[in-house]
């Protein structure tokens, strides 16, 4: 079946179907948060974006073969309600901005800073280093050599705009200066988008209403 993004509570996962990476994307929790469990299709390894809550699902998803590491995309509370189940379940590392690390109640085994590489397997990912929704949001940018980008946001953008700066003009200045800089000037439209709630998206849907975020400043 053709990959769309759009998954609930309580339904199927939906698995997007790359060359090197499989991506399988569940909604946990009552705030409706996207979990991303990536495998590299070449060595099996698995990784987890973020273990938001819903434990059982998260681990029934992963299956037996586990996981190596878990990404947490920022410090809010709604994207790590499981993350110590999960880690207890599976021994996995955990990675996290590491200006967002210490609001994370579970230990962050790897900081994760600018442009470094996250690896599942044999796939590098490239963690972006996101200022405004919290101080240490990282976005990870999967360059598929065999097509268009993938970038999954964590909170920092979504369809229809950015992340929420509760009305603080200086955090939504930063957040879309790094969302402009080191997303869309970089990135090609094509770039699939799978954010920390709801749809996916992409790059091309998006670019062309930055002037109105700017314009109402969220």
């Amino acid at each position: 079946m053709t990959y769309s993004g759009r998954v609930t509570v309580g339904g199927p996962a939906d698995v997007h179907e790359l060359k090197d990476l499989m991506i399988t994307k569940v909604a946990v929790g009552p705030m409706d948060n996207n979990a991303y469990l990536l495998r590299c299709r070449a060595t099996d390894e698995q990784l987890l974006i973020d273990a938001a809550n819903d434990a059982e699902t998260l681990l029934g998803t992963i299956g037996d073969d586990g996981i190596a590491s878990v990404v947490t995309t920022h410090r809010h509370g709604d994207h790590w309600q499981a993350l110590a189940a999960v880690v207890a379940a599976t021994g996995a590392r955990t990675h996290a901005g590491r200006d967002d690390a210490e609001g994370i109640p579970v230990a962050t085994d790897v900081l994760v800073d600018d442009g470094d590489t996250i690896r599942v397997g044999q796939v590098e990912l490239t963690a972006r280093h996101l200022v405004g929704h919290t101080p240490g949001s990282i976005a990870l940018v999967y360059d598929d050599p065999h097509g268009h980008p993938h970038l999954f946001t964590g909170d920092c953008l979504f369809p229809g705009g950015v992340g929420n700066t509760h009305k603080d003009p200086k955090a939504f200045a930063r957040l879309i200066h790094d969302v402009e800089t080191k997303i869309f000037d970089v990135l090609p439209d094509e770039t699939w988008v799978y954010p920390g709630h709801g749809n996916d998206t992409t790059l091309g849907a998006e670019r062309p209403h930055l002037p109105e975020w700017h314009a109402r400043g969220w």
